[in-house]
């Protein structure tokens, strides 16, 4: 399995507690951002199946025009591409970085799970990088996978965590659950299933690069179907300071120019011979011919991430190490954003936060009313999480000031109303 070097900043710790009681959205087909709703439709996330590592059923998370998701079948070579893999190791093979039981007492992968609107709401306290994290509540099952089992140790500790129902994506770093049923995590972040969601410009996620984990997985449930409709995350052990989208962080772990920056992609040649392979096989293959594979965080060379699961043939997954790296090339890298050039512009406009009543008996309700501008998602703590539309249904259990924290490329802004409760 690979290593793994997360983000390499230092950033204050921050604590999201969740109150009691429940919530009711309004209008889901709306984001409430001013810019007439969602890319996608909610609809489309109810056909993945619920549990560990179900199945999608076709659905492919993010539009068609989102990076993971592009075909870069004809995209140009990037002028340094030969350079870039003789620094890489033309020879290094390529590496399943997951498969079927255990290695070292641990699955073998990044594993996953789909829940549906009938998950309840746990609490994420911030133990390293809230301040560039989302806050909760998310639905997160107090029993979720958490990479590295059933021995996950001090490793990354991923937990990722889809919602059919709301169809965000949950994905936490250094995750431990709590006894309450919570989770303590390093770092989180929430993703719009059905949007072209951007992490603001020099944020993490749960991930180095500051990209969502699950787009770039190998699943079996799409192998199997015979297609794979997105790029694949992989490792590499020398970083830049520097990152190209759809990465949006780095966390350098070397001063060489030809080191890759976060987001790099690479793109298995069209003239590679993938015929000698498996059925299995010469899907991935193919899918890094037409997507290619993204460069999301340090750790071992040229490893592959997808998810455990026992109907993967570990001897026929080997076969990949048989490709080598000179066998990819480097698409072309423009533009490359370092400290003296990342992008600026202006966090989201909160326009209106209320509550109506501001003041409920106990067991009572208020509706929380909001309107945001430019905002690609919104999130309100406690109770409530990430919400579409313009108004959520809360009923807090004692008096409670509820955070609205709309976010989009550029920033964060925040907005603080109180429910009293008599």
């Amino acid at each position: 399995m690979a290593f793994s070097a997360k983000h390499g900043l230092s950033l204050a710790l921050l604590c999201v507690c969740l109150g009691c009681g429940g919530i009711s959205s309004s209008d889901p087909s709306n984001n409430g951002n001013g810019n007439g709703g969602n890319q996608g439709s909610n609809s489309a996330c109810s056909k993945m199946s619920a549990g560990v590592g179900a199945g999608l059923n076709g659905f492919v998370p993010f539009t068609s025009n989102n990076l993971w998701n592009k075909d870069i079948s004809s995209a140009p070579v990037d002028p340094n591409s030969d350079a870039i893999i003789n620094f890489i190791g033309p020879n290094i093979g390529l590496h399943p970085d997951f498969g079927a039981g255990e290695y070292q007492g641990s699955d073998i992968g990044i594993p996953y799970s789909i829940v549906n609107s009938s998950q309840g709401l746990a609490t994420i306290k911030f133990t390293a990088y809230g301040d560039e994290s989302d806050p909760g509540p998310m639905p997160v099952p107090a029993n979720a996978p958490i990479e590295g089992d059933p021995n996950p140790g001090n490793g990354d500790r991923h937990v990722l965590v889809l919602d059919n129902g709301n169809c965000f994506l949950y994905e936490l770093y250094g995750a431990y659950p709590n006894s309450d049923g919570g989770w303590n995590a390093g770092s989180a972040a929430v993703w719009d299933m059905t949007a072209d969601e951007q992490r603001p410009w020099t944020w993490t996620s749960a991930d180095a690069a500051g990209l969502p984990i699950f787009a770039g997985l190998v699943r079996y449930d799409e192998v199997a179907a015979g297609k794979i409709q997105h790029a694949l995350r992989f490792t590499l052990p020398d970083s830049r300071a520097a990152f190209t989208p759809p990465a949006s962080h780095w966390a350098a772990t070397s001063n060489d120019s030809l080191a890759a920056p976060m987001g790099m992609r690479l793109r298995l040649k069209s003239s590679y011979d993938i015929s000698q392979f498996s059925p299995t096989v010469q899907v991935i293959l193919k899918a890094l011919q037409t997507y290619g594979m993204i460069m999301a965080d340090n750790g071992s060379a040229m490893y592959i991430s997808g998810a455990p699961d026992d109907r993967w043939n570990n001897d026929d997954l080997h076969n990949l190490s048989l490709v080598p790296a000179s066998a990819f090339e480097v698409i072309q890298m423009n533009p490359i954003y370092t400290q003296g050039n990342v992008p600026q512009g202006s966090a989201p406009t909160i326009n209106s936060f209320t509550a109506s009543p501001p003041s409920v008996s106990k067991g009572s309700s208020a509706t929380l009313n909001w309107s945001a501008s430019n905002a690609s998602y919104l999130i309100i703590s406690p109770q409530a999480g990430a919400v579409r539309g313009t108004s959520v249904s809360v009923s807090p259990a004692q008096t409670t000031t509820y955070t609205l924290y709309a976010t989009n490329q550029y920033g964060r802004t925040t907005a603080n109303v109180m429910v009293s409760v008599q």
